[in-house]
């Protein structure tokens, strides 16, 4: 028989909280749900790291790192965060995506009320969710949507006309009022490639390469990182071959020093009005990209999931390839699976750079 001072002498068991997973727990990590699970003995239920539930005692948590484990316990799943099926998060997702293609494949803009109805939610909830989800309200999506279109068609060859008509447009004077909005420039302009849209731009040099930032009467339009400043002026006349490009004065100057500091120190952001010009789907992935806080990384199957279409990794990867916003929208902070670092526009080392700039504390 083990004596009282022997017991005494013995290692006493690991704790939960000593455990690096409880730490995703106690913080309610939403990227760690799929991947880990817990058990309560005290309530008998197992539980998502995001469960918004109570926090338990970690004296009474088990740790699972599947959910065969987490049911074997033979607690029943928790009603609040259902860790059996999707998370509230993935299930609004769905929601959102849901109401993205009943805009995209719709001719006329849908009401609010029959695309909250499709979400099974109230209008001003699934408003405040449409919002928070795509960074944009429903309108604003569908008014995005029309004006991808609307590109399309300029840049395919079709007439003003055709082109207002084809996207959905009853008629050209709503066009009209909404183009310059739309497009950054009136409709002929931007068929035409820009012609006599004027476009300031500078280039400077940082200690990743060089810099060119453009910008139209809307906002920054191009930031642009490279190895030789006449390549990225050129990239810049290819966009807009007919527009009337403006080299920098002072004043522009100042402008581009506080792109420079973003791309020394990325983690400040950067306080500019942007011309995002890109596709619906391009603008929504653009747009979660910027929550991604600066100083972590997102996988692109995370970043399909979170704008609710888990199934479009590679698109995810082509709106990252699209971005000419570098560090601005901060495409940089997206990696493989694996947590390999993939491909980048700028430069694979540009982009290893910006992440550990991000990752250190004056960074």
């Amino acid at each position: 028989m083990t004596s009282a001072r022997a017991k005494s002498r013995m290692p006493a068991p690991p704790s939960v909280a000593d455990d690096p997973r409880w730490a995703r727990i106690v913080a309610r990590d939403k990227t760690a749900d799929g991947q880990l699970w817990y058990s309560v003995s005290t309530t008998g239920v197992y539980c998502r790291p995001s469960c918004p539930a109570r926090l338990a005692n970690p004296r009474n948590v088990q740790l699972h790192d599947s959910l065969e484990r987490a049911r074997a316990t033979g607690f029943r799943p928790c009603k609040r965060c259902n860790p059996d099926g999707a998370s509230p998060d993935a299930e609004n997702a769905a929601r959102v995506a849901k109401a993205c293609r009943l805009i995209e494949e719709s001719e006329d803009e849908p009401p609010l009320e029959a695309l909250a109805e499709a979400a099974g939610l109230s209008s001003s909830y699934f408003h405040r969710l449409f919002k928070t989800i795509t960074g944009v309200t429903p309108k604003d999506y569908a008014a995005a949507r029309r004006a991808a279109k609307v590109r399309d068609g300029l840049a395919s060859g079709s007439s003003v006309t055709e082109a207002i008509y084809e996207a959905g447009f009853n008629s050209s004077g709503r066009f009209y009022e909404k183009a310059k909005d739309m497009l950054g420039m009136t409709p002929s302009r931007y068929r035409d490639g820009g012609a006599n849209e004027e476009i300031r731009f500078a280039v400077a040099e940082t200690s990743l390469g060089a810099l060119l930032v453009a910008s139209t009467g809307k906002g920054v339009a191009a930031i642009l990182l490279g190895d030789d400043p006449d390549a990225l002026v050129r990239e810049l006349q290819d966009r807009f071959p007919k527009a009337r490009l403006i080299g920098a004065d002072r004043s522009y100057e100042a402008l581009v020093a506080r792109v420079v500091g973003l791309v020394e120190a990325p983690r400040i952001g950067l306080d500019l009005p942007l011309d995002v010009r890109g596709t619906a789907f391009q603008k929504r992935v653009w747009n979660a990209l910027r929550d991604v806080p600066a100083g972590t990384t997102a996988s692109y199957a995370e970043i399909a999931r979170r704008i609710g279409e888990p199934n479009s990794v590679r698109a995810v990867a082509g709106a990252c390839a699209a971005n000419k916003l570098a560090v601005a929208i901060p495409c940089h902070r997206v990696v493989r699976g694996d947590g390999a670092l993939s491909g980048y526009a700028w430069g694979v080392e540009r982009k290893r750079a910006l992440i550990e700039r991000e990752a250190s504390p004056g960074g």
